[in-house]
């Protein structure tokens, strides 16, 4: 009998994956990030927040499409790494495509409407992120 037959366990297994991940994707987008996400979150920078909070939806959602295509939790944990890669990549090319916008600097003074982009760009790539995992 495979252990992860039982559904408590698979369910605490991918729940493990699923936070293991996210802590690893925030600690690369703060390295990504020109600023420390945590230090203006406390401080109570909305933009920052807006930011992170879409990075932690878009991670979860990459998640959560790995576990809809496959049952083993090294291929979900694989998956998903592989689907933070690319959108961390997103948030590099949002910064590169638009050099008239510096996005890291805007959302470090607090520029909500540049941390509601960042998060909707964060959100909506991970639909198509997932759903290509998906197939």
């Amino acid at each position: 009998m495979n252990i992860f037959e039982n559904v408590y366990v698979y369910t605490t297994a991918l729940y493990s994956v699923a936070g293991l991940l996210i802590i690893m994707g925030l600690a690369l987008f703060e390295l990504t990030t020109r600023y420390r996400n945590w230090e203006h979150i406390k401080s109570g920078n909305i933009a920052v927040a807006l930011a992170t909070g879409g990075k932690i939806i878009g991670l979860a959602n990459i998640v959560h499409f790995a576990v809809q295509s496959e049952e083993r939790v090294g291929a979900i944990f694989l998956e998903s790494a592989f689907g933070f890669l690319l959108l961390i990549s997103t948030y590099w090319i949002f910064e590169f495509l638009t050099p008239n916008l510096p996005v890291d600097r805007e959302i470090e003074k607090g520029n909500i409407a540049v941390g509601i982009i960042a998060c909707a760009l964060s959100i909506g790539m991970s639909f198509v992120i997932g759903s290509a995992l998906v197939g």
